[in-house]
Order: structure tokens, then C-alpha cells, then sequence
């Protein structure tokens, strides 16, 4: 049996060793359009390569994909993040699961993982090709034919589709030449862009927990944050942008972005709070006692802009300047003008359907012999090693061609 795996990215070379391993006399092949394999493996994680999440329930596991997250639960009772962990460790490269949940190899260092695909790959014979795109698929009587950008033919039994995320639908239209439905790609995954606001000033600062809401839609989440030289990232901003990727793409990236700092959703409490802080440390300046461990900078950055002096008692506040303070610690408002995608990171919310893949066996529904692992397909997970986890669990289930 000849099997050609298209892509060599994460769920490509999962992918073909799952063939390998199942079909030890198959002949398989990957094939990677550009002269390197694995590079977003290299630079995931900040080349520490967060391989998975170290979260075992499946229900919970399926709700940090927005896109085929039930698709996703039935898959991950075949392959999770149990079976990740031990097929990793059982090659030789033991795993840590930090506070975060998110999970690494203890070298903190990607290569590790690059290194033990190529040694399997080594050991069960797999083909690599790079500089090989592919042109087009054509069905067959027996099997698939492969048109290589050269206009070089070659025949296979079975095709697994392990392309990644393309950017633009141009990018899946062999695909959809073949009779695949196309959900249009958008990003996912990015960072909000507010430049010139006097916020970007306090870029490196973080703040454990906020709850950001897009005004307008029913878009919230609560994690940590991070305010950049460009606006705000992390968790917060990552997870809101993966589950509004459709939304604010609608959206031109243009919204308004509601932050509330204590990420207490009940505004009297917070009043409560700062009533008690009035009470307990009247002769306290604002700077002095700074409420649910805000940093410092952040603090008397929200103390200027509710037009409160740094110097003031908390004694001094009075009514108007505790409801001043609750206005600004939970519904501070900043006006969204873009996006930042990491480029080494992208991720795609879109992809082949999955109305045109049986998530049983990822084999296609219109067209027999061809299979599907990783981004291409309309799955894209949350930051936390959600990614990485869909590309091992489809290309597992991919890799025993049924």
C-alpha cells in the first residue's frame, strides 16, 4: 500500500508514523511544499513547544475548541491528552505540566520534539520530500493520483490532507475542486491593537484575572491579561479572539473592548469593597492600598484617568469618588482599531467543512481514499496546547485509514 501524507507540520508527520505503525508494510511519504519541515513545532510555545493540555476531562478538553468541539469530543475519547503524554514519554522525551495546565517537555526545548518524529520517521522508513507542492488530487478506479506543481504525476492508495491553516480560501481550492465544502478562512488566535492610547504605556503589565467584554455581543471571558506596546494580549484577549473569530472578522476588527480589572461581575461588590478599604483605612493614600492586587503603574494609570490624585485619603473620597472608582475598575472602555497575528503561530478559525469529513475515520465524505489531519479542516482550538492536541488526536485517528 502506497500512502501519501500531504504537509509536514505537526499533523502530518503524527499522521504518517500512525500510518507506519498500523500498516508496517505501507509505503508512506510526506510531502512539504517549502524546503523546511516542522517549523511551526520549532517556534511554538517561544521554541519550547507547548505539546498539549495537562486537562483530562474530555467535556472540558472539548469546549477549548470554538470550531468542532463535539466533533472534537468524540474524537479525543480515541486519542487525548492521556495517550499524548505517554506516547511522548514512551519515545524518549519526558513532559512537565506547569501551574498554567499547559504542558512541556522538561528540555524546554522544541527541538527535542522535532528530534523524536525524525527518529521515528527514521525508524519506520517514512519518506520526507521537501520543495514538493502539490498541484492537485484526481480520483481514481483504485486510488488517487497526485499532480505535482511540476506537472509530475504519482499514484497512491490512500491521501492524508495535512496542509495546516491557509490564510486565504485560494489556498483550499483543490480542495474544494474536489467536492469539499469550504468555511472561509479568518484569523484566530490574535492580539487587539489599540495604538496611541496612553494604556500602551504600560506595556510588560499584567494582571492575573480580568473579564473583557465586546460591547455589543455576547463576547466575554474572564483570564489573565497583558497589556503590550500595541494594546492588549494575553489569555483574555487570545481566548476572546479564537470564540469571536467570525464575529469581529465581520466586525472589520473595529469594537469597543470593555475591561473590568477586579473581574468581579457584581458591581455592588466591588463598591462594597471600596466602601470597606474607605472604612478600615480612612487615613491610607489611593497610591498606598492598591485593591485586588493590581500592579502598581496600572493603578495610578486608572487613578488619572478616573481624575483622582494619587495623594487623596481614602477618606476623601466621599460617595461620588467611590462610585468614580467602581465606573473605572469595572467598565473601563478602549476603543479596538485592528489586530496582531503572530505569524509563526497563526492559527485559522475555517478549512475544509467538517459537514465533508466522517470524524470517525477523518476520511472524506466525497471523496474515498482521502483523509484529513490538523488545521486544514474547520477545528481550531484556544491557546494551551489545544492545537497541538487536535493535530495529534486527527492524525492518529487519520493514521489507521479506515
Amino acid at each position: 500500500m502506497k500512502v501519501a501524507v500531504i504537509g509536514g507540520g505537526a499533523a502530518g508527520f503524527f499522521s504518517a508514523i500512525s500510518v507506519k505503525e498500523n500498516y508496517p508494510n505501507a509505503s508512506v511519504t510526506i510531502f512539504e511544499k517549502t524546503t523546511k519541515v516542522l517549523s511551526k513545532v520549532k517556534v511554538s510555545g517561544g521554541g519550547r513547544c507547548n505539546v498539549t493540555n495537562g486537562t483530562t476531562s474530555i467535556a472540558d478538553l472539548a469546549k477549548a475548541y470554538p470550531r468542532g468541539g463535539k466533533k472534537m469530543k468524540k474524537a479525543l475519547k480515541i486519542f487525548n491528552t492521556k495517550h499524548t503524554i505517554e506516547w511522548f514519554e514512551s519515545r524518549g522525551v519526558p513532559l512537565k505540566i506547569e501551574s498554567s495546565n499547559h504542558v512541556f517537555p522538561v528540555s524546554d526545548d522544541s527541538q527535542t520534539v522535532i528530534d523524536c518524529f525524525m527518529k521515528a520517521c527514521k525508524q519506520l522508513k517514512i519518506n520526507i520530500k521537501t520543495k514538493s507542492p502539490i498541484q492537485k488530487i484526481i480520483p481514481t478506479e483504485n486510488g488517487l493520483e497526485v499532480e505535482f506543481s511540476n506537472e509530475q504525476k504519482a499514484h497512491f492508495d490512500k491521501i492524508i490532507v495535512a496542509t495546516g491553516g491557509s490564510p486565504k480560501r485560494k489556498g483550499l481550492e483543490w480542495l474544494e475542486a474536489l467536492g469539499h465544502k469550504i468555511e472561509n478562512p479568518v484569523p484566530s488566535l490574535f492580539t487587539f491593537n489599540m495604538k496611541k492610547q496612553p494604556i500602551t504605556e504600560l506595556m510588560g503589565v499584567a494582571v492575573k484575572e480580568a473579564l473583557v467584554t465586546i460591547q455589543g455581543t455576547k463576547l466575554k471571558m474572564s483570564a489573565p491579561l497583558l497589556i503590550t506596546h500595541w494594546g492588549m494580549s494575553g489569555p483574555a484577549i487570545l481566548k476572546l479572539s479564537a470564540f469571536g473569530a467570525r464575529l469581529l472578522s465581520d466586525m472589520n476588527y473595529e469594537f469597543k473592548a470593555q475591561v473590568n480589572w477586579t473581574a468581579i461581575q457584581n458591581v455592588n461588590v466591588v463598591q462594597e469593597d471600596l466602601q470597606n478599604i474607605v472604612n478600615n483605612h480612612p487615613q491610607k493614600q489611593l497610591q498606598n492600598l492598591k485593591p485586588y492586587g493590581l500592579p502598581e503603574r496600572l493603578w495610578n494609570y486608572l487613578l488619572a484617568k478616573a481624575e483622582l490624585a494619587t495623594d487623596k485619603k481614602w477618606s476623601e473620597l466621599g460617595k461620588k469618588g467611590v462610585n468614580k472608582l467602581t465606573s473605572i475598575l469595572t467598565y473601563d472602555v478602549y476603543q479596538v482599531r485592528g489586530k496582531t497575528t503572530f505569524k509563526e503561530e497563526f492559527v485559522t478559525c475555517g478549512g475544509v467543512s467538517l459537514e465533508s469529513i466522517d470524524f470517525h475515520t477523518m476520511q472524506s465524505r466525497v471523496c474515498k481514499n482521502l483523509y484529513f489531519a490538523g488545521e486544514v479542516m474547520d477545528v481550531d482550538g484556544i491557546t494551551g496546547g489545544y492545537n497541538f492536541q487536535a493535530a495529534w488526536t486527527t492524525g492518529f485517528i487519520a493514521g489507521m485509514l479506515k
